[in-house]
């Protein structure tokens, strides 16, 4: 049971990581002159707009920085957090 426990929470992590890093890449293209139709770029902005969009109803811009990305980092470590410690009960 102990392995399987183990698998579980690596694949929770994973998946948690790769969402973070997909987030900090869109934040990353913010900073750089991208074009929004390429593949990949496309792939990006519809994976993490639903999530950062949640959090841009809420945090409003202040001037040019947007903070709601760094607000969706925090929750989204949180989510691991909590996602781990429910595996653990189970």
């Amino acid at each position: 049971m102990g392995c399987i426990m183990g698998v579980i929470i690596n694949a929770v992590n994973v998946a948690f990581t790769v969402y973070a890093y997909l987030l900090i890449f869109r934040i990353l293209l913010t900073w750089i002159k991208h074009n929004p139709h390429h593949p990949i770029i496309n792939f990006v902005y519809e994976i993490t707009d639903p999530y950062l969009n949640l959090f841009r109803r809420f945090i409003p811009p202040f001037g040019m920085v947007d903070l709601s990305p760094i607000v969706a980092l925090i929750v989204l470590h949180v989510i691991q957090w909590l996602v781990i410690q429910i595996v653990y009960v189970f």
